[in-house]
């Protein structure tokens, strides 16, 4: 096997992106591109099922979307899955950002001459983004973000996370946003707003896990004005520094997510059920943290089992209300 993980003996060029995806010793064999195309019912079954191998919150919550917008959503999700594990569980950053490069001209064939796509996310995501009428910007920017994690461990500033986001977090809500018709960039700039803020505390949340990672999403203009330290991560030593300054940056994220929460008043019930069971799990993530004194350095802040099974609780009766007050005004 050669160096890029291939089992040529040389770099497969990319203008071979499928041949890449097929052959590449280091892709899990589950997301190779197969020898023969799939059918459309093929392709839908293998996103389905990769949707339902996992459990993050954006899966979840498509369980509150009518019922025939979820091909599309597993469609949306088995891409963003995908590339998001050839970006981080490779394990050599010079053959991810190769693949990232040929995952992305696939989902430009995808666009240009859809019936050359071979791989099962991109005969289903065909379909999805003729019949919703996606652009290719927010699929192509997640890649932007993508790449980045295999160079970029470190931001200066708060400003350097928020264009971050901007790339990893904010095209997920731009996609969502399409896919149930709208695209109104009003709904998509109050939908970036939960989108970062949702990223934000996914960074608070996960810091005792990110810095033995060698990953500091903490702003260093943030941890200098604090005194914070990189040594102080590496010991994880909470101090009154590192408290007010994780206070500020859990405040400055609720803010955000308070702003962009008005998304839920200007979209349909059922996507407002699905939209609230974002931002909930959001605060709660950010009130775990409060919870904890703002110390992540020993332990990472979770919402408990209760929590969560009241959120689903609350959107499920969400989902009751919406629906009974569409039976009556058909009535």
């Amino acid at each position: 096997m050669s160096r890029n993980g291939t089992e040529n003996s040389q770099p497969l060029q990319l203008d071979e992106p499928q041949a890449l995806l097929q052959t590449c010793a280091l892709v899990p064999e589950a997301y190779r591109t197969p020898a023969v195309r799939p059918s459309l019912e093929e392709a839908k079954a293998y996103c389905k099922h990769l949707a339902e191998a996992h459990y993050e919150n954006f899966h979840v919550a498509t369980w509150f979307l009518p019922k025939r917008l979820r091909p599309h959503f597993q469609s949306i999700y088995a891409y963003c899955r995908i590339a998001d594990d050839l970006g981080d569980e490779i394990g050599d950053a010079q053959v991810s950002l190769q693949l990232l490069d040929a995952w992305e001209q696939m989902l430009h064939e995808c666009y240009d001459d859809p019936q050359r796509s071979r791989h099962p996310v991109f005969v289903a995501l065909a379909e999805t983004v003729s019949t919703c009428r996606i652009p290719r910007g927010p699929f192509a920017d997640l890649l932007v973000a993508f790449r980045q994690d295999q160079t970029v461990t470190r931001h200066a500033t708060l400003h350097s996370l928020l264009e971050y986001s901007r790339y990893s977090a904010d095209p997920v809500g731009r996609l969502v946003l399409y896919a149930c018709g709208y695209d109104d960039p009003e709904l998509q700039a109050l939908s970036d707003k939960v989108c970062t803020a949702l990223q934000l505390a996914n960074f608070w949340q996960d810091v005792s896990v990110d810095c033995p990672r060698g990953r500091i999403y903490l702003p260093a203009d943030a941890m200098q004005q604090h005194g914070v330290t990189g040594q102080q991560l590496a010991e994880r030593k909470f101090t009154p520094g590192f408290r007010n300054m994780m206070q500020e940056l859990v405040a400055l994220t609720r803010q955000r997510m308070q702003e962009g929460a008005v998304i839920s008043r200007k979209v349909d019930a059922e996507l407002a059920v699905t939209l609230e069971l974002f931002q909930k799990g959001g605060m709660a993530t950010l009130q775990a943290i409060e919870d904890q004194n703002y110390d992540v350095l020993q332990r990472r802040p979770v919402v408990s089992k209760a929590r969560k099974v009241i959120l689903l609780v609350e959107a499920l009766a969400g989902k009751a209300a919406s629906a009974f007050s569409g039976k009556r005004k058909m009535a």
